[in-house]
């Protein structure tokens, strides 16, 4: 293919190729020429001009398939549009030539399309320039047409559509010869004829001025004409023609009219007249309209309305939204008319009307809905809201008049209703989608919106009624506050007009369409609503019978409010569910007896009332079922069974009551089996078993009934096909933007679409996904319905045997009925067996043996072989759940070999098609196809039937069928791949466009082996590199199609490509052609292009957003997108999609889309995001409604601070114009989304000096800091929005923003942070939400975000912070109203949540406000010893915090009430469910009994940081408690043992503080072991952290403490807690709490120990000491018990911890081979952390023991203690010693100094343990393995140094161990390392000064002589290394301490030993200047040694001095030198003070 790259066409390569590869090879290289010609130099043209004209002409002889004649004629267009023109003419008159061709033969064919192809594109490129040739070719073309076949007309209609657009307004002479041949085409037998001629014609009125004037009229009445029996592709074409022409009609402007005075602008009501013609009389003239209506006939087919309802949209949507806003009112008046009395033929039957009136909303949803802004939709909705008004004003005119006319007014009421019910849905429909931005709509008294639809619910007419009632529940959906308030109105009007029909039904359908509201209203209503509902539904149940004329009524409105309750769910229902199963009992007879009598007994009139009863009753059950399945225990099964066996037994006798009362039993009696066959297939099939015979013969006789007309296939087939197999039935069945109306041509002339009226129960269900309203079916076929899917449920359940008769019974049912008849009994029989199949399959059943199998068989397959193609899809889906349930490879092997035969020979279209797809699917469920043999017998087949082109259905089928198999045969499949792929390319060249069913089966072919090449499509080798070309040419193709469903197939099929090899893929053209597509009229094309969007940008959202930009730059042709992407890129584009768009699953993928992109991109592109983000908030935002800043402020700054936050008005357009709320609120999402993404991204987005230099250095450096103003400004618009969500979103970005930026210092102003000029802005952002209307949950936020600003500490003036803790304030107070006050409008969890969010805020800022003052006293303690400089910065910042802590303070006493009501009720609600029986009956302080599984979610959320808030409280009290009685303060004293038995509760009536303090004690510590003890996978870290803090501070009391120490078991319980919260917790932070708690409770233990051992002593002190008893764990025996023991449990836990961080600790481990004791290691920070603190619990534990038990734990501590200095003993640099290695020397001191060391009863135990450990410390010098440790020698010589110090002298002066650590310091003497050598004699210092002689002396003896002899030697070599000097400093020291502990006799010697050498380091005055600053400070301490030991020691100094006159030279020199260096510094400032000087002379005159 290569080869095909070329200017000029390879001939050589070209001749070598097969004929197949010849057409690839021409297509590739036209597709390459395409790109290569732009592009070349117009002289490299010119020059190889000639030859390529000849090659293009020459191709065009060789029968071009069609996308390749389109690509020659583009080339030779593009080749003479750069090139030279001159020989254009002979190309031109040469394809007129090959078209008046006289060759007629199919062969021929090709090439005469081409020529017309050709002249399209030369006359659409080249225009003018072939200007004077034009009417010869039109005339030529024009004249080919006459006998032109369809494929002929097609191009022509194209080619004209071209020429015209090339020619524009010269083209004139020809338009009506044009216009002609359209005008046949339009009505086309052929459908893509159609669609060309309707394109050809939409250009034509482009300069064809007569199409919009004088042939308006019979150009409408063509396209009417060309609706009858039209497609959908038709229908969107030529409803795009004829609404175009009709807007330019209204719009044309009057210049171009005096130009041709005949032209006349016609008025806007006379263009939708015509359109009312197309829709009420169809496409008949007068005449035979006139006809048809003496024949009674109604005479518009479906198809025209559905078209002309669609040309309504395309004429309002051309006119704009503009137009619509100034016309909404003539529209809608014009609309509603279409239904009205003034038309009575359009709604003469129910199924006429209930179409129109889907057309009607289809129109106003799609132009209202979709065009309009938010505003103009109020407005529009105040228009609908007078339309209501003015009917409803003749509704009563009429109801009202008592005269002889109301015979007539009646018919004028019926007729309305279709009016009214249309201006409902919209009205319910528009407020819906504005949310709570409709609130100033409903809240305008003038429109009086609710008072409209209130009214109107009492219309005679049912379906009025039932519309008003979803108005309502739209209303409640959007604004929840109405939910409530609604309800009460029409519960009260209920009651009061219970005598009137209308009210009854009315208000019932309104209390349950609102009901049905409250699970769309997060805030609920109050539960008591529920309660008044129940009574009022048994009031009308049992009051049903005193009034004949309204029995019916009552029993329905009884019934559905019961009903309708059932959707509140478990938590409310259960309330309710005796009384519920009360009337369920009474509603059926008890036994078959009172069943037969009541049959004899009533009339026509009560079996109507019972059964409208029994029905409602089951349709109850039915609901609470499916949605209170929580509370289906078997108990309530139990007894919702008794009344079913009566049911059924009534269902088998409604026929025979049917006959004896007549038709009026019709509708109730089918009703009623409809409701019971849907609750018994929601109930357990086992609980109705006995029933299966009695209802299977029901479910027979319905699906063969001979009365049911109604053919149901289109709505009970589809759920049975598999998904995939539809897309076979065309448009039909697929998803489309006009699925609403189109619906209804599906379902058959003689079934209307779904309507409320059919069935009033589905108000209070959801609409299906896409529809605004239900629409249930109508009886006849929800029975069919529902008794498919009940007999799929039963049939799987009864005996093998018994499924032989049914199937048996059904097969010759079918023979039976013959004609249309037997088409309605099958598709009912098949799908009730598919649903069977289904089921079976699902409950992995068996469908039994061959007697069963063969019937089954026959069913399936005569479907398969049905004229409804429906069926055939069902047949084969059936066949493949057969294969499944069967599961025998035989079976399906002989299921495969029928349909093989029955292919070889069958000739007819259904059995080819039939069972090629049987083929494909029969594998489905089977995993796969296995065998090879099979698959090339399909293979072969499926080839050759795809390439029948005598039938494109058979192709269409037969390669659907081979996608299937080649998805299901996976790799196997590789052998066919080469040549699936070369027929694949083939057909994709040759087969008619028009054909596009072919096509996008072979799209989906492309796909599946795409996905089976998958990876191996990156090869490089020629196989697959030809594969891959292939690939992309198939791609190429279907992309160039022009039905849009083909090109989404080619998107999907490049998107699978760029998975799988990204690198072969064009980028640019994909994102290009994806751009194209992005606002398709086609929405399966925009969610394939979004689709693949969505994947692009996962991988380079970079790239693909400058490929959009670029493409558009570029973009000179015909591309006007309806997005600026130029303006905003391909984000924007996006963003406006998202907004206009509004299909669900879609609107999704454009947020995914979105997120990706942002989530690559936004830190790089960062101002273009938040301007994108900005515009989008601000395009709405209304700021007249905005609360403006707070103007209380007196500084000059506020009018400032306005300015920030009104909004200049641009005059310049925005990009975007009205965003709905729901684009505004993901805009804002995305800004949190930004911040995210950008504090991931480096430190200087949230450091602006940072920020600010680096923009400096690099302009195009963008960081987030610099747009803060942005950021508060958007979060202000959003959170003071009308809606709520924004408005959450909005507080949820300020709070984002805040905790984000608190920190940012102000570089200009120092000390201030840079939110600080932002307080206004955040006040006034807050305030609204405190107003009273405002929502819970928005004012739950808000708190928060209150709480985090006053945390922050951004704000430090008190008068500021005022403003906001002002808010705080009154909500506290809202709080303290208590339950009485709060609003009715919410359920009470509602005001649970506000409460607890208010609470969780207090506590927020408490907390922070505590922390502040400790960070200060402690900061305070530093600054005292820092000089006064500071004292006035540091006066102001204690003042702030103090600020904020008395800020609360005055509120403390009663949060901490509340704080703790809020524990209890916690506490309560964390009981498990067996003790529910102990709640407190009426609730809790905050919640209420009913609402309690409400609530529990907010108490989750909220009860951490109010447990850390009371706990700290509680702290600062020291507890003390307020007596309730005295108002005095007690001071709760600590228990000790003594005073533990003395009874404290004198008065029982009132808690003593003792006790209330206990109860807070086990409440705290309850609550948080409970949480602790489990924390939920998802419980945030903050909840746990909070819990340690605040157990943490409560443990930092004496009292609790007290408690914990005094109860050994709850120390361990609680030690236990912790344990497993450090097995399951990583996180640093949490462990290092959870030991600091450890830590306490073992100090309480301590304090505990030290109590009873104290009090002990004072109480036997006068006995003798042996006999006081041991305190402490391990009594006498110094057994520990685990599980009891509180040692034990700390032991556990610090081993955790350390071995965690210390695997080589566990000696299990360290004994495998896994790991060696390797080099001790240095831990991470938090790591060293964690293992210090461990260490530090560690030493404490034998302090909590008793002698016997010290001795028992000891040798655990000593391993683990010295395990952590071996293993971490790592040499550091700056001889620092790691952390961990400082703190196990620390609790090593601990242990060795314990008392337990030295009690009588441990201390020989002790004293052996410690000597063994100090032979493990010395050990660590040993090699293990031969190696050499690397420890560091300092540390294991300080814990040696340790051992020597700290133990009684018997543990460290044996002989033997004594040698040991002597020889280990006199290794460390030798040491070259300066820092051990430093180190060791420091340590030595240590020892010797030590007071025991037995001790030290050893040491002094043997180590003295070397470090004198290692000073002398340091003396000789005179070193200058300033470490080394350090270390002769501390030698000297040594020496010098050892002058003073030495005896008389030998201290003479040791002076005269260090003298000289002490000397030898002074420097004379000459080389003190020159020497470096450590020789100069050896100098200087020698200098001072000498002074010292001089005078102390005289005699011997002057006997040195005398024996060596060097040295007393050097010294008398060194002493003069340091004079005259202090005389320098000294005289220039303290000239007047010589004492300095005279005082050293003073010293040094002892010679």
């Amino acid at each position: 293919m290569e080869l095909a790259h070329s200017l000029l066409l390879n001939e050589e390569a070209y001749n070598q190729l097969g004929e197949f590869q010849k057409a690839e090879f021409i297509f590739e290289w036209l597709r390459f020429l395409e790109k290569l010609l732009p592009v070349t130099s117009r002289a490299d043209v010119r020059e190889k001009q000639k030859k390529l004209a000849e090659q293009l002409i020459s191709l065009l002889n060789s029968s071009p398939g069609p996308p390749t004649r389109r690509l020659i004629a583009k080339n030779l267009a593009i080749l003479y549009s750069i090139g030279d023109t001159f020989s254009v003419y002979q190309t031109v008159d040469k394809c007129n030539e090959l078209i008046r061709s006289k060759d007629d033969s199919p062969s021929y064919l090709p090439t005469k399309l081409a020529a017309v192809v050709c002249l399209g594109y030369l006359y659409k490129k080249l225009g003018r320039i072939l200007g004077n040739s034009f009417t010869d070719t039109v005339g030529n073309v024009l004249k080919a047409m006459k006998n032109a076949e369809s494929q002929g007309r097609y191009e022509i209609m194209l080619g004209l559509q071209n020429i015209l657009n090339g020619l524009g307004a010269a083209a004139t002479p020809c338009h009506r010869d044009i216009y002609k041949a359209a005008r046949s085409c339009l009505t086309d037998r052929s459908m893509a004829v159609r669609c060309a001629a309707a394109k050809c014609l939409l250009e034509l009125q482009k300069e064809a001025v007569f199409m919009w004037s004088t042939d308006l009229d019979s150009v409408a009445s063509l396209c009417f004409k060309s609706f009858d029996g039209s497609s959908y592709d038709v229908r969107i074409a030529v409803s795009k023609l004829l609404g175009t022409v009709l807007s330019r009609a209204v719009t044309c402007k009057q210049a171009t009219a005096s130009a041709r005075q005949n032209v006349r602008k016609i008025s806007l009501d006379e263009a939708m007249e015509l359109l009312a013609t197309g829709f009420l009389r169809g496409s008949s003239g007068f005449l035979r309209a006139s006809g048809d209506i003496l024949k009674g006939i109604s005479s518009v087919s479906r198809d025209i309305r559905v078209g002309v309802t669609q040309a309504y949209v395309v004429f309002v949507s051309t006119l704009g939204g503009q137009w619509l806003e100034r016309n909404f009112s003539a529209l809608l008046s014009h609309i509603l008319d279409l239904v009205s009395q003034s038309h009575p033929k359009a709604i003469q039957t129910q199924m006429d009307a209930i179409c129109c009136r889907r057309c009607i909303s289809f129109i106003l949803r799609a132009t209202v809905g979709g065009l309009l802004g938010e505003k103009a939709q109020i407005a529009a909705a105040k228009e609908i809201c007078q339309a209501i008004w003015k009917l409803k004003k003749v509704v009563d005119v009429v109801m009202s008049d008592g005269n002889l006319e109301t015979r007539i007014g009646t018919t004028d009421v019926t007729a309305s209703q279709h009016v009214f019910v249309c201006a409902l849905h919209e009205l319910g429909s528009l407020i819906h989608g504005l949310g709570t931005t409709a609130a100033p709509l409903l809240q305008d008294s003038s429109t009086g919106v609710l008072d409209a639809v209130i009214s109107v619910i009492l219309h005679p007419s049912i379906s009025v009624r039932l519309a008003a009632a979803w108005c309502l529940r739209c209303i409640a959906v959007a604004l929840p506050s109405y939910v409530s308030p609604l309800l009460d109105r029409c519960i009260e009007r209920l009651s009061a007009l219970k005598s009137s029909p209308e009210a009854v039904t009315g208000y019932s359908f309104a209390v349950a369409a609102l009901l049905g509201a409250v699970k769309h209203c997060p805030l609920g209503i109050p539960h008591g609503k529920g309660k008044v509902i129940m009574t009022v539904a048994e009031d009308l149940l049992c009051s049903a019978s005193q009034n004949s004329r309204i029995s019916i009524q009552r029993t329905q409105a009884g019934w559905l409010l019961v009903a309708s309750l059932m959707t509140l769910g478990p938590a409310v229902v259960q309330h309710y569910l005796p009384r519920m199963l009360l009337l369920w009992k009474c509603v059926f007879p008890l036994s078959p007896k009172d069943l037969e009598t009541e049959r004899s007994r009533g009339d026509s009139f009560t079996w109507q009332v019972t059964l409208e009863g029994r029905a409602g009753a089951l349709c109850a059950i039915k609901t609470f079922v499916s949605y209170c399945g929580g509370l289906l225990t078997d108990e309530v099964i139990q007894r919702l069974l008794p009344p079913i066996p009566c049911a059924v037994d009534l269902l088998t006798r409604l026929p025979s009551i049917h006959k004896m009362y007549g038709n009026a039993l019709k509708t109730p009696s089918m009703t009623y089996r409809h409701r019971l066959y849907e609750l018994l297939a929601l109930l357990p099939p086992k609980t109705y078993e006995g029933k299966f015979c009695a209802i299977l013969k029901e479910l027979v006789a319905d699906f063969t009934a001979t009365d049911n007309q109604m053919a149901a296939s289109t709505f009970l087939l589809p759920p049975l096909c598999h998904q995939d197999d539809l897309l076979l039935l065309g448009p039909f069945l697929q998803e489309t933007d006009h699925r609403f109306i189109e619906e209804q041509l599906l379902l058959g002339s003689n079934i209307a679409g779904g309507s409320l009226e059919y069935d009033p129960y589905s108000i209070y269900e959801k609409a299906a996904e896409g529809d605004s309203v239900p629409k249930p079916l109508p009886p006849a076929l929800s029975v069919i319905s529902a008794a498919v899917r009940l007999f799929g449920v039963i049939f799987s359940h009864v005996a093998e045997s018994q499924r032989l008769q049914v199937l048996e019974k059904l097969l010759a049912s079918i023979k039976q009925t013959k004609g249309a008849r037997q088409q309605t009994v099958q598709v009912n029989i098949v799908s009730a067996f598919s649903s069977f199949l289904k089921h079976l399959a699902s409950c992995k059943g068996n469908l039994g043996p061959e007697e069963v199998r063969r019937p089954a068989l026959t069913l399936v397959m005569g479907a398969l072989e049905s004229n409804n193609p429906l069926l055939r899809c069902a047949a084969a889906e059936s066949l493949a759940r057969l294969a499944q349930v069967v599961a025998d490879s035989a079976f399906t092997a002989g299921l495969a070999q029928v349909s093989f035969d029955k292919l070889k020979s069958a000739r007819d279209v259904v059995s080819r098609t039939g069972h090629s797809l049987a083929l494909g699917s029969l594998y489905r469920y089977l995993g796969g196809i296995g065998s090879t043999q099979h698959l090339n017998a399909c293979v072969g087949i499926l080839y050759t039937l795809s390439q029948d082109s005598t039938s494109p259905d058979v192709q269409t089928w037969a390669l659907h069928s081979l996608s299937l198999i080649i998805d299901s045969a996976g790799p196997l499949y590789h052998v066919h791949v080469e040549p699936t792929l070369s027929l694949v390319v083939m057909l994709l060249l040759t087969v008619p466009p028009a054909y596009a069913e072919v096509h996008q089966s072979l799209g989906r072919c492309l796909n599946a082996l795409i996905t089976t090449l998958g990876p191996e499509l990156q090869g490089s080798n020629t196989a697959v590199s030809a594969l891959r070309t292939s690939c992309l040419l198939g791609c190429a193709v279907m992309q160039d199609n022009p039905d849009c469903l083909v090109q989404a197939q080619a998107i999907s099929c490049l998107q699978q490509l760029h998975m799988f090899a990204p690198r072969h893929v064009n980028l640019s053209s994909l994102v290009s052609c994806l751009c194209v597509n992005l606002s398709s009229c086609y929405l399966l094309l925009r969610r394939a292009v979004l689709a693949c969007l969505r994947q692009l940008v996962q991988r380079e959202a970079a790239e693909v957003s400058e490929h959009a930009v670029a493409f558009v730059k570029d973009c000179r042709e015909d591309f006007t997108p309806d997005i600026n992407i130029r303006e905003v890129g391909l984000e924007g584009a996006l963003l406006s999609l998202l907004d206009k768009e509004l299909d669900q699953r879609l609107c999704q993928d454009i947020k995914e889309t979105l997120s990706h992109m942002l989530t690559s991109v936004a830190v790089e592109k960062l101002s273009f995001w938040l301007k994108l983000c900005k515009d989008v908030l601000a395009a709405s935002a209304d700021f007249t409604s905005v609360a403006s800043v707070d103007t209380t402020q007196e500084e000059e700054g506020t009018k400032e601070d306005d300015d920030v936050l009104t909004f200049e008005s641009d005059e310049r357009s925005h990009p975007f114009t009205n965003p709905k709320w729901s684009t505004r609120v993901f805009a804002a999402e995305c800004v949190c989304k930004i911040i995210s993404h950008c504090e991931n991204a480096g430190r200087a987005h949230f450091d602006i000096t940072l920020a600010q230099e680096r923009k400096q250095r690099d302009s195009r450096g963008d960081f987030l800091v610099l747009h803060l103003a942005d950021l508060i400004r958007m979060a202000f618009m959003a959170a003071t929005d009308h809606s709520d969500q924004l408005r959450l979103s909005g507080l949820q970005t300020l709070l984002v923003v805040v905790r984000r930026f608190a920190s940012v210092q102000e570089p200009e102003f120092p000390g201030h942070v840079i939110l600080e000029q932002y307080q206004a802005n955040v006040g006034a952002a807050l305030r609204p939400a405190f107003a009273p209307e405002t929502p819970p949950d928005v004012t739950a936020k808000a708190c928060q975000v209150c709480s985090a600003w006053i945390a922050s500490g951004v704000v430090s003036d008190l008068n500021d912070l005022r403003r906001v803790h002002q808010l705080l304030i009154s909500s506290l107070t809202k709080v303290q109203a208590g339950k009485e006050a709060q609003s009715q409008l919410y359920n009470e969890s509602a005001s649970t949540m506000e409460i607890l969010a208010v609470l969780k805020a207090w506590a927020e800022v408490y907390i922070v406000a505590v922390e502040k003052e400790k960070n200060q006293s402690d900061a305070h303690t530093q600054t005292l010893t820092i000089t006064n400089s500071t004292d006035e910065s540091y006066r102001d910042f204690t003042s702030s915090a103090d600020g904020l802590l008395d800020l609360v303070q005055a509120d403390l006493g009663t949060l901490s009430k509340l704080w703790l009501a809020a524990l209890q009720d916690f506490a309560l609600l964390t009981l498990p469910s067996e003790y529910a029986s102990q709640l407190p009956v009426e609730g809790g302080a905050f919640y209420t009994a009913e609402t309690i599984e409400n609530a529990r979610p907010h108490y989750h959320n909220s009860w951490a940081l109010i447990l850390y808030a009371t706990a700290l409280w509680l702290t600062s009290t020291g507890f003390l408690v307020v007596d309730p009685d005295e108002g005095v303060t007690n001071l709760s004293r600590p228990v000790t043992p003594t005073t533990m038995c003395q009874d404290s509760s004198s008065r029982a009536a009132v808690k003593s503080p003792e006790d209330v303090n206990t109860d807070i004690f086990h409440l705290i510590l309850g609550i948080s072991v409970e949480f602790l003890c489990s924390p939920r996978s998802d419980s945030a870290m903050e909840n746990i952290t909070a819990c340690l803090h605040a157990l943490q501070a409560f443990l930092d009391v004496p009292w609790p403490r007290s408690k914990i120490g005094g109860d050994q078991e709850l120390g361990v319980e609680l030690l236990n807690v912790l344990h497993r919260l450090i097995l399951t917790r990583e996180s640093p932070d949490i462990q290092l709490a959870t030991l600091e708690v450890v830590r306490q409770i073992l100090f309480a233990a301590q304090e505990h120990v030290r109590e009873k051992r104290r009090s002990a002593e004072v109480d036997d002190g006068a006995a003798e000491k042996e006999t006081l008893p041991e305190f402490g764990e391990g009594k006498d025996t110094g057994g520990l018990v685990p599980g009891k023991s509180l040692v034990f449990a700390t032991l556990e836990l610090c081993v955790c911890i350390l071995v965690r961080q210390l695997p080589q600790l566990n000696p299990k481990v360290t004994g495998s081979p896994a790991v060696k004791a390797g080099k001790p290691q240095l831990l991470s920070e938090s790591g060293s952390r964690l293992v210090s603190a461990a260490l530090v619990i560690l030493s404490d534990i034998p302090s909590v023991c008793s002698p016997e038990g010290s001795v028992s734990v000891l040798p655990t501590i000593l391993y683990l203690i010295i395990g952590v200095l071996r293993e971490t003993a790592v040499k550091l640099p700056d001889g620092q010693l790691p952390l961990t290695v400082a703190a196990s020397l620390q609790a090593l001191k601990g242990i060795l100094s314990s008392p337990m060391a030295r009690a009588e009863k441990s201390r020989t135990a002790w004293t052996e343990l410690l000597r063994s450990a100090l032979v493990t410390v010395l050990d660590c010098w040993d090699p293990v393995d031969g190696a050499q440790q690397e420890l560091d020698e300092v540390s294991l010589l300080t814990a040696i140094t340790v051992f020597i110090l700290s133990t009684s002298p018997e543990v460290t002066t044996i002989e033997c161990l004594q040698k040991h650590c002597i020889e280990k310091f006199k290794i460390a003497l030798d040491s070259k390392d300066p820092e051990v050598q430093l180190k060791c004699y420091q340590l030595l210092l240590s020892i010797f000064q030590y007071p025991n002689r037995a001790v030290s002396y050893p040491y002094i003896h043997s180590l003295t002589p070397s470090i004198v002899g290692k000073l002398q030697e340091t003396e000789k070599t005179k070193s200058e290394n300033s470490a080394e000097l350090q270390v002769i400093q501390e030698g000297i020291k040594a020496v010098a301490a050892l002058i003073a502990i030495a005896e008389e006799e030998h201290r003479a010697y040791l002076v005269a030993c260090l003298l000289p050498l002490l000397i030898s380091f002074l420097l004379d005055e000459n080389s003190l200047g020159s020497a470096t600053n450590s020789a100069r400070n050896l100098h200087e301490f020698a200098l001072q040694n000498v002074m010292q030991i001089g005078p102390q020691y005289s005699s011997v100094f002057k006997k040195v001095m005398a024996s060596s006159p060097t040295m007393k030279a050097r010294l008398e020199s060194a002493v003069k030198g340091n004079q005259e260096s202090i005389k320098v510094k000294t005289t220039p400032k303290h000239a007047k003070n010589p004492g300095k000087s005279s005082s050293i002379q003073l010293k040094t005159n002892f010679f």
